[in-house]
């Protein structure tokens, strides 16, 4: 009879087209071949109820519940807040989810749990989950992506995310200690939470995220998204209502880019940016008012923009863990220039397999550099070290033995 895995998740895993959906999807395509997997999650777009059927692929079960829109998320997360903790958690509390994943804990229908997020934890804690092996994947430092927000923000604002750090904080410490292992997504993240916690360092440890290399593969033929006159194209992918993507490409596009355009590498024609993703900001949508910057909005495959980019770019200033966008362009044989932010975790050398570079005048150097064609081996040489590094089939292996107590 095989295991019985309890998997609970913020968001539905399906599509994997954004990071938090990536990995949590892997890995249950992973874990499928050996458990009977029940998932639970919200969904958080009416489109994505579409996706449901998928899951059967990976799930025995799957019980989800809608999210509410953002104002009553909020509305709830206040009504619910308590003192020392985190708004997070009322954001992500539904009462309906959170009976089914306690009473199936308690009715001992699982051999183990693995739940990804804190924000997910509080529905596998308490009593009803003694007796369970329970794998808790922070994936970053979520509490300092908090802090990092306050440091350059206004009051009040600064006040509540300086709140919402401490206090994250302070529930994830409590819940590693709960959690029989607590996982993060590369081995820097892992001793970072250990400086912040060192009460819990032996509870830790990792599983890197990994990259599809079949799918994104350079050897394929797209058609190119780019007009045929169009000077160089510098893109970024990601989800654009994410507030590190929109800060990253703000800050591209008002300081790198202009030093590019003012000066044409090797004298060509000035490079474009394109900032590619879904679900755009206010404030993305209007850097396409600046001279050479283009705004996709949503796109099908993301997978013809990497292909025919001279320049992957990934300035992100505030970053945790691995950047899934950073895997897919090297993947793809792409030279990547990433921010020392963006750089964190992948397992790569600066200077054969991409160029890591801080600051305005050092970005812009490096991204010339490139279109001067003075790396030539960039894009081949980054390939060959996500696939040495970065392969999902060998990244998963080592979520394996943090389960194998309910064996």
């Amino acid at each position: 009879m095989p295991k019985r895995l309890l998997f609970l998740s913020h968001r539905i895993p399906y599509p994997p087209e954004k990071g938090e959906k990536i990995r949590a999807w892997h890995m249950l395509e992973h874990l499928a071949p050996r458990w009977e997997i029940e998932c639970g999650f919200l969904v958080d777009d009416r489109a994505d109820i579409a996706h449901l059927p998928a899951m059967a692929k990976v799930a025995k079960h799957v019980e989800w519940r809608p999210a509410l829109g953002r104002w009553q998320s909020a509305a709830r997360a206040l009504l619910r807040l308590r003192p020392g903790l985190p708004l997070s958690l009322g954001w992500f509390h539904e009462p309906g989810l959170f009976r089914w994943a306690q009473q199936g804990l308690a009715a001992g229908r699982y051999d183990a749990a693995l739940v990804y997020s804190s924000a997910m934890a509080p529905y596998a804690m308490g009593s009803a989950a003694q007796g369970v092996a329970r794998v808790l994947d922070l994936v970053d430092v979520d509490s300092e992506k908090w802090r990092a927000y306050a440091a350059d923000a206004k009051p009040p604002m600064r006040q509540v995310w300086s709140r919402e750090a401490r206090t994250l904080l302070a529930f994830e410490r409590r819940a590693v200690m709960e959690f029989d292992r607590s996982i993060f997504v590369s081995a820097e993240e892992a001793r970072h939470f250990a400086e912040l916690a060192p009460e819990t360092a032996e509870r830790l440890g990792h599983v890197d995220n990994g990259v599809e290399l079949a799918r994104f593969d350079p050897a394929r033929e797209y058609p190119s998204p780019f007009a045929p006159d169009a000077g160089p194209a510098l893109v970024f992918t990601g989800t654009m209502n994410y507030r590190p993507n929109v800060e990253a490409v703000s800050w591209f596009a008002e300081n790198v880019l202009p030093l590019l355009r003012a000066d044409p590498p090797a004298g060509g024609r000035p490079p474009e940016f394109h900032i590619v993703g879904a679900s755009p900001a206010p404030a993305v949508l209007a850097l396409a008012q600046l001279d050479g910057v283009h705004v996709t909005g949503p796109v099908p495959d993301v997978r013809p923009y990497i292909a025919h980019a001279a320049v992957s770019v990934a300035p992100l200033r505030i970053a945790r863990g691995i950047q899934n966008k950073v895997l897919e362009a090297m993947a793809m044989a792409k030279p990547v220039v990433a921010s020392p932010q963006a750089f964190e975790g992948v397992r790569a050398v600066p200077g054969r397999d991409l160029l890591v570079a801080d600051g305005a005048t050092e970005t812009a150097a490096r991204v010339r550099e490139v279109l001067e064609g003075r790396h030539p081996g960039l894009g081949a040489a980054g390939r060959a070290a996500v696939a040495a590094g970065h392969d999902w089939s060998a990244t998963l292996r080592a979520l394996d033995p943090l389960l194998e107590r309910a064996g």
